[in-house]
């Protein structure tokens, strides 16, 4: 499969861009900056920015699927109006650019925040573990443009039958457990925007390229995230000590996560944990 990877030099771009190569996969890379050392030698790339829209239609050509990437991550690095309209304009080119090449398989970035989460002023939550169904609270600029990315999906697939579009809500991706566990430990400030939740990079790469061929139709938002904490206090104890007022309405036995990827796992045929494994 031929694969057009936007932001293929950021953190998630470059896993991804690896495990595609390992697959057997032609990867075009798409990024502003210049390409990553660790990207695959042999990889075309192209330095492009996401409002060149003429540019994206180009470099998506011939290409079988998409992968959208490219965003600013997080607020604060950048003005809010920055934020906002970069990941929603983003969004919106890499989505019509591939719809004007005929690529009908896509997957994109979107975030645990697009339910508002870590950037909230005071995070709301109606139950734990939270899925899919959970309601969108979304207030910060970030928060509010992954939100409406994934409302840009559900146009797209109304306009376009037979597009198939993957909306990935990763929690802090990063290369391993110990790493998230520094930033989020058990009692430190601010459990309520991390709910020591977290992705590990490989696994994250898996997802992505696990929905550009699984059996699903139209646009599906996944949860992305570790089935387990950071933390090795019972999770269950966490929400009695933390969060005592929100109700428990699924599994959090052990150290299970407070977002629940059954979704992905049932969807996707994804394992978070056993695509970390084979990573390794």
């Amino acid at each position: 499969m031929k694969i057009a990877l936007t932001g293929a030099s950021g953190r998630v771009g470059r896993g991804i861009a690896a495990l595609a190569a390992a697959q057997g996969h032609s990867i075009v890379g798409i990024d502003r900056v210049q390409k990553h050392d660790e990207l695959p030698e042999a990889m075309d790339y192209i330095e492009v920015e996401m409002d060149n829209y003429d540019a994206l239609v180009e470099a998506f050509t011939g290409c079988d699927a998409m992968i959208h990437m490219a965003a600013i991550p997080s607020p604060g690095r950048h003005p809010d109006h920055v934020v906002h309209n970069n990941n929603v304009v983003g969004s919106y080119n890499a989505l019509r650019a591939a719809a004007e090449n005929g690529i009908l398989r896509i997957c994109q970035a979107s975030s645990v925040n697009a339910i508002g989460h870590a950037y909230s002023q005071k995070p709301r939550y109606d139950f734990f573990p939270i899925d899919e169904s959970h309601p969108n609270y979304s207030e910060d600029p970030y928060s509010l443009s992954k939100w409406i990315c994934e409302q840009q999906a559900e146009a797209f697939v109304r306009r376009y039958p037979g597009m198939v579009i993957a909306s990935m809500r990763f929690h802090y991706v990063v290369p391993d457990r110990a790493m998230a566990a520094a930033i989020y430990p058990a009692d430190g400030p601010n459990v309520d925007k991390h709910l020591w939740a977290w992705t590990n990079l490989s696994a994250a790469a898996d997802a992505c390229l696990r929905s550009l061929t699984a059996t699903f139709s139209g646009h599906e938002a996944f949860y992305i995230v570790s089935p387990t904490t950071t933390v090795e206090v019972p999770s269950l104890d966490l929400a009695t000590r933390h969060f005592p007022e929100i109700p428990i309405v699924g599994n959090l036995g052990g150290t299970r996560s407070f977002f629940n990827s059954a979704k992905a796992e049932q969807l996707l045929g994804w394992d978070h944990d056993l695509a970390m494994q084979q990573a390794r």
